[in-house]
C-alpha cells in the first residue's frame, strides 16, 4: 500500500511588483499593530483561519453512485502496435523482434487508484515598505485595518497553486526612512563621505613608481574624485529613492495549494506502482463538494480505508493552518495487460498500461548499445 501527500508549487508570478520588505529591527516601523514579531526578526505572522469554514457540508447527502466498469479491451494488433511504438522510442532497440514476435495470450487486469485533493487558502501578514511619493495621498490617521481573512481577494481557478501578495486597507503609516534618517541621502561607502579617493596610479604617493615624476592623473595631489558619488560625499538613499519617507503597510502573502493524497491498490504484479501515477485511467467515482465523506462501501477495501485515511489527515493536516475551500475524491480504474509471446523459440513477457497504452518491456530481446546498428 503506498500514499503520497503533495501540494502544487507555487509557480504563478505575483501580479504586483513586490515593495521592499522591512524585515529587520534596524527598521521598526513604530507604533503599528503587531510589530513586535517583526522586530524579534521573525518577518512574517502565520494567520489563523476564521472558526467559521467557508462552507458547511450540510446534512448528509446522497453519495454519487459507482459507475459500472469494465477493463478495456486489448487485442492482438494493438499490443502489437504499443510495443513497436515503445521501440521507436528507444534509440537502441531493434523493431523487427516487436514485428515477429508471436503473441500467444493477453492477461487483462487492472487496478484502483484513489486520489483526494484539498484546495485550501492559507494567509501570511508582514510589515512592508516603499518610498512615499505621494503626499496628499495620506490618508487620515485613525481607520482601524481590516481583519486580514475580511480582505477580499479572488482566488484562482479550483485546485490550481498560486501565490499573491496585497495590502491591507487602512493599515498604511508614513514614517522617516529608517536608513537615511529622513534626509535622502546616505554617506558614500566608498569614500566614506570625504567625496575623493586615493589615486589608483600613483597609489597615494603623488608620484610615478619608478619615474618620480609627478602623477598626471592625480596631478600630484595623491587623491582623486570618488566616481560613485562623483565627488559629494554622499549618495541618493537606495531605500527611499531620495524621498526621505517611507510609507509602511501590512501585506498578505496569500498561498492557494492543492493538497493531494494517492492509494493505488495492490495489483500483485512485477510492476512498479510509480509508473501508475504517471498514466490516465477510466473514471468510475468522482465527490467533490466543500467537506466530502470517506468511501465506505467500495467493492475493493484498500480503497475504502485509504478514503477514510486520506480525509482524516486532509482535515487534522490543513483545517488549523488554513482555509479549505473545496474538496474532490476521485476513483479511476488503470488497464493493465500481461503479455506472454515468444520469440525465436523463448518466452517472452511485457506490460501495457493505463488507457494511453503505455508499455513496460524488460530484457527486450533485441537491443545493442547506443550508437551502435542492430541486425
Amino acid at each position: 500500500m503506498e500514499q503520497e501527500m503533495k501540494a502544487d508549487s507555487d509557480l504563478d508570478p505575483d501580479p504586483d511588483p513586490k515593495p521592499g520588505r522591512s524585515l529587520t529591527p534596524s527598521a521598526p516601523p513604530g507604533r503599528l499593530d503587531d510589530h513586535e514579531w517583526l522586530v524579534q526578526g521573525r518577518g512574517t505572522k502565520p494567520l489563523p483561519p476564521p472558526l467559521d469554514p467557508v462552507g458547511e457540508p450540510g446534512e448528509q447527502r446522497s453519495r454519487p453512485p459507482f459507475m459500472q466498469h469494465s477493463v478495456p479491451l486489448m487485442t492482438e494488433a494493438a499490443a502489437r502496435r504499443a510495443l513497436l511504438r515503445f521501440v521507436a522510442s528507444r534509440c537502441c532497440y531493434g523493431s523487427r523482434a516487436a514485428g515477429e514476435l508471436a503473441v500467444q495470450r493477453l492477461r487483462q487486469l487492472g487496478t484502483y487508484r484513489y486520489r483526494l485533493e484539498t484546495f485550501s487558502e492559507s494567509r501570511l501578514s508582514e510589515w512592508a515598505f516603499e518610498p512615499f511619493t505621494k503626499p496628499g495621498a495620506a490618508g487620515p490617521p485613525g481607520d482601524a485595518p481590516l481583519d486580514p481573512w475580511d480582505v477580499e481577494v479572488g482566488p484562482p481557478p479550483l485546485f490550481q497553486g498560486q501565490t499573491r501578495r496585497c495590502r491591507v486597507p487602512g493599515s498604511a503609516l508614513v514614517r522617516d526612512c529608517h536608513r537615511c534618517h529622513g534626509h535622502g541621502r546616505s554617506k558614500c561607502g566608498v569614500c566614506h563621505g570625504a567625496g575623493r579617493t586615493r589615486c589608483v596610479t600613483c597609489k597615494g604617493s603623488r608620484r610615478r613608481l619608478k619615474q618620480q615624476k609627478r602623477c598626471q592623473l592625480c596631478s600630484g595631489t595623491g587623491r582623486k574624485r570618488c566616481n560613485t558619488c562623483s565627488g559629494r560625499g554622499s549618495k541618493t538613499c537606495a531605500t527611499c529613492r531620495g524621498e526621505k519617507k517611507l510609507q509602511h503597510f501590512k501585506q498578505l502573502v496569500i498561498r492557494w495549494r492543492n493538497n493531494v493524497f494517492e492509494f493505488v491498490s495492490e495489483h500483485h504484479l512485477n510492476f512498479p506502482r510509480e509508473l501508475l501515477s504517471k498514466v490516465s485511467g477510466e473514471n468510475i467515482f468522482k465527490d467533490e463538494n466543500v467537506v466530502v465523506y470517506p468511501i465506505i462501501d467500495f467493492p475493493d477495501p484498500e480503497i475504502s480505508l485509504a478514503s477514510q485515511r486520506a480525509v482524516a489527515e486532509h482535515s487534522a493536516a490543513f483545517a488549523t493552518s488554513s482555509r479549505i475551500l473545496r474538496q474532490r475524491q476521485t476513483i479511476e480504474l488503470i488497464p493493465i495487460t500481461e503479455v506472454h509471446c515468444q520469440y525465436s523459440g523463448k518466452p517472452y513477457l511485457y506490460y501495457i498500461y493505463g488507457l494511453e497504452n503505455e508499455v513496460r518491456a524488460l530484457d527486450y530481446p533485441e537491443r545493442c548499445c547506443c550508437g551502435c546498428t542492430v541486425v
